[in-house]
């Protein structure tokens, strides 16, 4: 058994004497990520009998979980499938992706339409894209195809029924108008958007992909969401014209810009233009999101002010940055060993709870912090089966090796709820005013406002 260049040096020091896991050896890796999904997946109720496949128990207050996290889930179980070659939670993983789609199979099913944003429909349309791309085994025939369900989020997206020339575009967070948040455009939804646009352009080799995911790129630096340095922050009402910056830096918001620029640098043939934005992201992720090389959730860590959405971003962090270096690989000499430290302070946190080995969520302390739920297990999980990127063949295209079938018109019957919002009044300019000021003044009411799933 030999490590690739990355990965020989930096494992060999990586077991932790007193924690559950090691990440030693590739076999170690393989057995420690064997039994966080294991952990991870007590947590689902969706193949037992009575139960909604698909979903983690919620939303608040029936359970700690809204829709979109499970969908993240799946995408860290298809990718666990990948890396170790276990494949005991495809079935699980298909029920529960195939059961979620809606009748017009475009991730819209009308019972979470109260809480559905364009973030969290695009996280279960990233799912489907990586299904895709890893080759993960096709659903029957007759069931909606993983191509052709990352094709209907991204047209309901594109839809020009989701932009309007408020802050001279870009989708807003909330696609119902009567959701809370309607009024505010964020850098996560765009990003969706964006990862979405850039992935389908490379598996299919259409500009017009491109084109969007270059416009949305646009729209999100020249609003200010993305600075000079590639600080990525998170949002702006319409009521100000999305000047009203929350500068709050969220790591998923950083890790979903950086894969996206990683896959238009692969489609493009390596533009210069691509591989300084990929630079310039993965300088400033690592600069922000790892201090001391070990994750940390820069808004909300320090004092726990986390929401359960928030305690699992982590995950997605190590993961997207992981799958950058495949697209891009270039950057691996600087993503690797920040991935690969901070994943041996991740097991670290291994030992709490009945089974001691219940994974916490403050790597940076490397031992169990008392925190514990699905998010948790999933970053660990994202984290240890990352390690594995260099071992494996990266995504494919319908070119080399995908199977998947798309629609080009998948998500044409869609409701994307055209109606007409009412106009907004000076009490609502008021209301969005008090809001704001709140925002500026609480930090913990602006990790609430934010978190995506509510």
């Amino acid at each position: 058994m030999h490590f690739a260049r990355y990965g020989a040096a930096a494992l060999a020091g990586a077991a932790v004497a007193d924690a559950a896991y090691s990440i030693a050896t590739i076999a170690d890796i393989k057995k420690t990520a064997a039994d966080v999904a294991w952990d991870l997946m007590q947590y689902y109720h969706g193949n037992e009998t009575g139960q909604t496949p698909g979903i983690l128990p919620g939303p608040p207050p029936a359970g700690d979980y809204y829709w979109w996290e499970a969908g993240a889930m799946w995408g860290t179980l298809i990718e666990y499938w990948k890396y170790t070659g276990d494949d005991s939670y495809n079935a699980v993983i298909t029920q529960g992706m195939l059961h979620q789609v809606g009748p017009n199979r475009d991730y819209m099913p009308p019972n979470v339409t109260a809480s559905l944003g364009n973030d969290d429909q695009g996280f279960w349309g990233m799912s489907a894209m990586l299904a895709a791309e890893l080759a993960f085994p096709d659903p029957p025939e007759d069931e909606p195809q993983w191509l052709a369900l990352a094709q209907a989020v991204f047209n309901t997206q594109a839809s020009p029924d989701r932009h309007d020339e408020e802050c001279n575009g870009g989708l807003r967070w909330q696609i119902p108008w009567s959701n809370n948040g309607y009024d505010y455009k964020n850098t996560i939804a765009n990003g969706c958007f964006f990862n979405l646009g850039a992935r389908l352009a490379r598996y299919t080799n259409n500009k017009t992909y491109a084109e969007w995911a270059e416009k949305t790129w646009d729209w999100v630096e020249g609003v200010g969401y993305i600075d000079d340095e590639y600080n990525v922050y998170d949002g702006g009402h319409v009521q100000y014209n999305c000047t009203d910056i929350n500068l709050a830096q969220f790591s998923y918001n950083s890790a979903i810009y950086l894969l996206g620029a990683a896959y238009m640098y692969n489609y493009t043939q390596g533009s210069a233009k691509w591989r300084d934005r990929v630079d310039g992201l993965v300088d400033a992720t690592i600069r922000n999101f790892f201090p001391d090389g070990v994750a940390y959730e820069l808004p909300c860590e320090e004092k726990m002010t986390c929401t359960t959405d928030m305690l699992s971003f982590k995950g997605y962090l190590h993961r997207w940055m992981a799958t950058a270096t495949q697209v891009a690989p270039f950057i691996a000499p600087k993503v690797m060993p920040v991935l690969r430290s901070s994943t041996e302070a991740a097991i670290a946190t291994c030992t709490g709870e009945e089974n001691g080995r219940t994974c916490g969520f403050r790597w940076s302390w490397r031992k169990y912090d008392g925190s514990k739920g699905a998010g948790q297990q999933m970053n660990v999980l994202g984290a240890v089966s990352s390690l594995l990127v260099e071992y494996v063949p990266g995504p494919v295209t319908n070119t080399t090796g995908g199977t998947s079938k798309g629609d080009p018109n998948a998500g044409s019957k869609s409701d994307n709820f055209r109606r007409d919002p009412r106009p907004i009044t000076p009490g609502d300019k008021a209301g969005a005013g008090i809001v704001t000021a709140f925002i500026l003044l609480s930090a913990a009411g602006a990790f609430v406002w934010m978190s995506i799933g509510q």
